[in-house]
């Protein structure tokens, strides 16, 4: 009989109380991203930031997928009820915050000119491509 792990509510609250990981719950948002997106818009080393995405894995609210090179990361629902309810609030409340804006900002900019910001072949993440596609940029 397969054991099934308990949720790690402290671990998850925990996850939330860090700038880093709140910025990178940001840009996700509804989209998935790749990583090399995450260091370019924060300005952080890679190892910085893979520890970041990799707590907030362990804590239950980010998936991970690998194609080729690249690692792309994308915002899961908690198994916990309350947990997922905390963290869809969460995510609401960081759109009013002006770090928050202005990192979307920065990742739209990205995402519409790759080459100006060192990204050229990087996969972009699907709604802010669309967006950029729309938007005739």
């Amino acid at each position: 009989m397969a054991r099934t792990q308990q949720f790690d509510l402290p671990r998850f609250f925990q996850a939330l109380g860090d700038a880093t990981r709140l910025r990178l719950l940001n840009l996700m948002g509804e989209q998935e991203v790749c990583v090399c997106y995450f260091v370019e818009i924060l300005g952080a080393p890679q190892p910085k930031i893979s520890r970041h995405l990799a707590y907030l894995r362990n804590a239950g609210m980010v998936s991970a997928r690998r194609e080729g090179k690249w690692m792309h990361y994308r915002i899961e629902a908690p198994p916990h009820p309350g947990a997922a309810q905390v963290l869809q609030q969460t995510l609401h409340s960081l759109k009013d915050d002006r770090t928050m804006q202005a990192d979307r900002a920065r990742l739209t900019k990205a995402c519409c000119s790759p080459s100006r910001y060192a990204l050229d072949g990087a996969p972009m993440p699907t709604d802010v491509a669309t967006s950029c596609c729309e938007a005739g940029r």
